[in-house]
């Protein structure tokens, strides 16, 4: 039978509690949101769906071809310009989403003979990234600019560092300075996904890299996406102008991909706008993060200290972290559940993220759940 070992993995992952489904949500959930990335809570903010639907009513409800076709509007050139000025970057590209964001970045700046170091935490877009580069794919200890110098000093030829500015999965920033330093002593340029830095972080949620004073540098080329903090969809890639015009001609993702909806264009820049009017956003999200942590571990629970909004919560196992993630759920609080493979560590994890517009009555209902629903 041709697909007949699909049943064997499917047991496999019964056995391993790793069975993931579908969970399509009403669009009025009663739930207590602490598992989306609306770190700003601007999905459903009035100003940005209708921007949303004005885009969509002038441009159409598609892009309507690559963007080097008939997919490039001047919505997408003038999202572009704001997100360049906005992060402190020469130029942005803007792609379909942030997993092609990352895969267009990595591959087109790693061809043969080049070397990748990259962090063993990173998410999964940068490492498939890695393994369709031309170049050799090294990867180092997490967060270690040592192991990163070590690698890059053994290297002779073309080097890029690849890694998250905040990791995915227990929120921790990487000390994006000293990664700086330890990749400039080797002529290394860096590959930096900034999707939950961007809002967040920096000034204002200008993201990390512009917070650690890196932004717009020659030698640094920054991701991120557009589906949270700016409570859209997409993806952007942002450099110097040259990088940028060869990601143009050399990117496969933003080559043959169809371009942003007009949509998703028109909320991104609605959010970013509004985000330069209310940069305090950004500040209160960090703050809501912080809260969460010191509430949770002042009952006890093991977490990790916050570096922007997300709040990982470790669980006995993967079994017991699912159950724990469905009492949350039945107790009226929707919180995330990563478990192997998505967390290489093997460490399962409730994952919270904090938002911007939670109150304090709110976060006080969020520990108190997850405190009665503990393994």
């Amino acid at each position: 039978m041709a697909f007949g070992w699909i049943e064997e993995q499917a047991r496999a992952r019964r056995r391993a509690g790793l069975v993931r489904t579908l969970r399509p949500r009403p669009a009025d959930s009663p739930l207590l949101d602490l598992a989306s990335n609306d770190y700003l809570g601007l999905a459903r903010h009035p100003e940005i769906t209708r921007s949303a639907a004005e885009a969509a009513r002038v441009w159409g409800a598609g892009a309507t071809g690559s963007r080097l076709v008939t997919g490039t509007t001047e919505l997408h050139t003038t999202l572009e310009g704001e997100l360049a000025a906005f992060c402190g970057f020469e130029a942005a590209l803007v792609f379909a989403t942030g997993y092609a964001a990352n895969l267009a970045a990595v591959t087109a700046l790693a061809p043969h003979g080049s070397l990748l170091v990259s962090d063993a935490g990173n998410h999964a877009s940068l490492i498939d990234g890695c393994r369709l580069a031309r170049g050799t794919t090294q990867v180092v200890a997490h967060a270690d600019p040592d192991a990163v110098r070590k690698a890059l000093g053994a290297h002779r030829g073309p080097a890029v560092l690849v890694s998250d500015t905040v990791f995915s999965v227990d929120g921790d920033a990487a000390p994006l300075g000293r990664l700086a330093e330890a990749a400039r002593e080797s002529g290394a340029g860096l590959v930096l996904d900034d999707a939950h830095g961007l809002g967040v972080l920096g000034e204002g949620g200008r993201g990390a890299p512009q917070g650690a004073g890196i932004a717009g540098a020659p030698d640094v080329v920054v991701t991120a996406t557009l589906s949270k903090s700016l409570g859209s969809q997409g993806g952007v890639v942002l450099g110097p102008e040259a990088v940028i015009a060869h990601l143009v001609n050399a990117a496969r993702t933003f080559i043959f991909d169809t371009g942003l909806a007009p949509a998703a264009a028109g909320a991104a820049l609605a959010a970013l706008r509004l985000l330069r009017r209310e940069p305090e956003r950004a500040a209160r999200a960090r703050e809501v993060a912080a809260t969460l942590y010191e509430r949770l571990t002042a009952e006890g629970f093991e977490a990790v200290r916050p570096d922007a909004a997300v709040v990982s919560v470790r669980a006995p196992s993967p079994e017991r972290a699912v159950r724990w993630a469905e009492e949350c759920r039945a107790a009226g609080l929707a919180v995330g559940c990563f478990r192997p493979p998505s967390v290489p560590d093997g460490v399962s994890r409730l994952r919270l993220t904090a938002r911007a517009d939670l109150t304090d009555a709110e976060l006080r209902r969020a520990v108190e759940v997850i405190r009665a629903t503990r393994p």
